[in-house]
């Protein structure tokens, strides 16, 4: 892939080549037909949301440049738009390419996916019958060319392009335009089919089967149609004006957002040309304005959905318990004595609602405070929160409105909340608040202790099934200290930042976290320098941070060993001449999505060791709450290690993070095989963990075995 000569590389290239590890994941003939079949999807999703914001943004500072205030401008927004629109194209022909293989797959495990041409005489009463009874009273056609105002297409629909015409009569046509109720009846429709075979039809194929249905009065005899989606841009933006209730303003955003312009148009290939310059006019498109040509299916992102009928089922191993927990009634009376790392997807997230259960009942809980940015959509942590609000706890939630596409989701939970008693507050102006924390607070013979957890991930039992996340559940009185710190700026921003800086053990941000890695990095730097043994281990999502990136290439050039696993955007040039120690820096995508962020520093032997809610982006250090924990028990340290070196020694999932972005995988000729995915699973489950989960650090025969 090509990259824009500068100093680290384009954030947004290094994402399309991260999208590009989940495409690669659809084409590995190892993965499951239906996984395949999901990662498609995962992909389009990506590759809609990237369009809705990054593209939206860059085109905005294409056109507007250094009129807009705040915004981080990008160096030649309009050449790295070229180059986007080369590489998507690119991976577009990827994606025809692998979706074609798996339809013969998909054939050979008898699964077919029929065409409205392809249907037999029971099946076409079927879907005549179908579209009857659950499709056309969800359908609104739209004789666009007899409409004065061309109708708002909404993001994320799909729609049909109808051509209409007469066999006899060339020049007679008319245009119309349906959308696909998909969100009402669902996309795929199983067909009556032959015993062992599975037929099933796309929604958009019943429609057009119908067509004749639809528009026969108007007194024409052909009807052809093609799919076609608009993105658009999707960014909220929120001005600095506190006098303006911050509610009103996003619901404000989420109306302009439906009305946002349009900066992908995706269609079929085959599209009428005549038809394609209509949609191409009445949208105010030109042909530089990502303009995708695809195939006859579009908003694959459905397919993440689609139905159980594969012979080979993906058996996912059910998480399990922590060692700690397993014979223990309440979580609570164990974390008091013991931290406890909790390792999602593997261990299980149930002991986070047994958390908040037990103290929604425990008489002596007085209070409790808990930070939520993505929840679950029948959030168990909400109704533990409810439930402790009835029992007369005091319960506060610090919701983040602004989490992106959750917006609405978190507008619901606030009412939801409130009505209930629990106290909300909302967003702080041009601060995110990312960090995932939870404080309880006990009342124990006139004595009062605080417990509660960190963690790097969201607080959603759905996505801790799919999401690699570590969370330290802990009573630890100077972790907890700042944690009520933390808390304390949350309830008084507006004079409280006062309470961040007072922070003596977790590194918040948006002070304290930039200033104490650079001085972490020196540190490794200094003892390179003195010849002493100094290494950086990194895990995160996405390492863009410039600033932090010079100063790991300084470290690189002193002789520092860095290790690095990141899973999304990397904008750092790995390969160096001037580099004492060359840089191993590789990216896991496998079944789940790794999202936890864990710094190691060797500091002399005398190893720092973090887990953090924060990426290294300026948004993160910079722009949002955040907060990094360090890990203190001995024996987490291990366990966190363990975990960190079975990744680093991944050779089936793990691609190679160079300065070309070719996503070459990390490939060891005559070592075994290590996936690390399901080398962590048995390692956390090894039944031979005693009751203190004392961990022996894996030498290196037991990582390679």
């Amino acid at each position: 892939m090509p990259v824009l000569k500068r100093k680290t590389i384009v954030r947004d290239i290094s994402w399309l080549s991260f999208n590009g590890r989940v495409l690669q994941e659809a084409a590995d003939p190892t993965v499951p037909l239906k996984e395949r079949l999901k990662f498609l999807g995962i992909f389009s999703n990506n590759l809609d949301e990237f369009f809705r914001v990054r593209v939206a943004t860059l085109k905005r500072m294409a056109e507007v440049g250094p009129k807009i205030k705040n915004m981080h401008l990008e160096i030649a927004p309009g050449k790295i738009l070229e180059q986007i629109n080369q590489v998507v194209l690119e991976q577009q022909t990827t994606f025809n390419k692998i979706w074609e293989q798996l339809r013969s797959e998909m054939a050979a495990d008898n699964i077919h996916l029929v065409s409205e041409k392809q249907l037999s005489k029971e099946q076409q009463k079927f879907v005549e019958t179908y579209f009857e009874e659950e499709v056309r009273n969800n359908i609104i056609p739209l004789m666009v060319e007899s409409i004065p105002q061309f109708p708002y297409l909404r993001d994320k629909s799909l729609y049909l392009g109808v051509l209409l015409s007469r066999k006899d009569d060339s020049l007679k046509r008319k245009f119309a335009v349906i959308e696909v109720p998909s969100k009402v009846t669902g996309r795929f429709v199983k067909l009556p089919a032959p015993q062992g075979e599975n037929h099933i039809i796309l929604l958009e194929d019943v429609i057009r089967y119908n067509l004749k249905s639809i528009f026969s009065f108007f007194g024409y005899n052909r009807y052809e149609a093609w799919v076609f989606k608009t993105t658009k841009d999707a960014e909220i933006d929120l001005d600095n004006d506190i006098s303006t209730d911050l509610i009103q303003k996003i619901e404000k955003g989420l109306r302009n957002r439906r009305k946002g312009k349009t900066v992908r148009f995706v269609y079929d290939k085959e599209m009428n040309t005549d038809l394609l310059d209509f949609l191409m006019k009445k949208l105010n498109l030109s042909k530089k304005d990502g303009l995708i040509p695809g195939g006859r299916i579009h908003n694959f992102r459905h397919f993440m959905n689609f139905p159980d009928v594969f012979t080979k089922k993906n058996l996912r191993k059910k998480p399990f318990l922590h060692p700690l927990l397993k014979n223990s009634l309440r979580v609570t009376d164990v974390m008091l004595e013991n931290d406890i790392l909790l390792n999602f997807p593997y261990h299980s997230f149930s002991p986070l609602i047994d958390l908040l259960r037990e103290a929604a009942i425990d008489p002596d809980v007085k209070a409790i405070k808990i930070t939520a940015y993505r929840l679950a959509e029948n959030s168990k942590i909400v109704n533990a929160l409810i439930n402790a609000v009835r029992n007369g706890k005091e319960v506060t939630v610090m919701l983040e409105l602004r989490a992106r596409f959750e917006e609405e989701a978190n507008l619901e939970w606030k009412l939801r909340l409130e009505e209930e008693g629990v106290k909300v507050m909302i967003s702080i102006p041009n601060l995110k608040v990312h960090a995932k924390m939870c404080m309880i607070k006990k009342r124990v013979n006139n004595h009062t202790i605080h417990y509660g957890f960190v963690s790097t991930g969201n607080l959603n039992e759905q996505t801790a099934k799919i999401y690699g996340d570590h969370c330290l559940l802990t009573s630890d009185r100077h972790i907890m200290a700042d944690v009520n710190r933390i808390f304390n700026y949350l309830e008084k921003w507006k004079d409280g930042m006062h309470y961040l800086k007072a922070c003596k053990t977790i590194i918040p941000c948006p002070v304290g976290l930039r200033k104490e890695l650079n001085k972490l990095i020196a540190r490794e730097i200094k003892f390179a320098k003195e010849g002493k043994p100094s290494s950086i281990t990194l895990k995160m999502n996405s390492l863009s941070d410039e600033e932090l990136i010079m100063k790991l290439s300084e470290a690189a050039k002193s002789g520092v060993e860095l290790r690095l696993i990141i899973r999304g955007i990397f904008c750092m040039l790995t390969e160096n001449k001037k580099f004492r120690e060359p840089v191993k820096a590789i990216s896991i995508v496998d079944e789940y999505l790794e999202h936890a962020r864990v710094f190691i520093f060797h500091n002399n032997g005398n190893e720092k060791v973090f887990i953090s809610s924060a990426d290294w982006m300026v948004r993160n250090i910079d722009h949002r709450v955040e907060a990094t924990c360090p890990i203190l028990d001995p024996n987490i340290k291990k366990v966190l290690k363990n975990i960190l070196e079975i990744q680093l020694s991944d050779n089936i999932k793990a691609r190679i993070l160079d300065n070309e972005l070719e996503n070459r995988y990390v490939r060891e000729k005559g070592k075994k095989k290590i996936r690390s995915q399901v080398e962590i699973y048995n390692y956390l489950h090894q039944k031979t963990l005693d009751k203190t989960s004392a961990i022996p650090l894996l030498n290196s025969e037991t990582v390679a075995g």
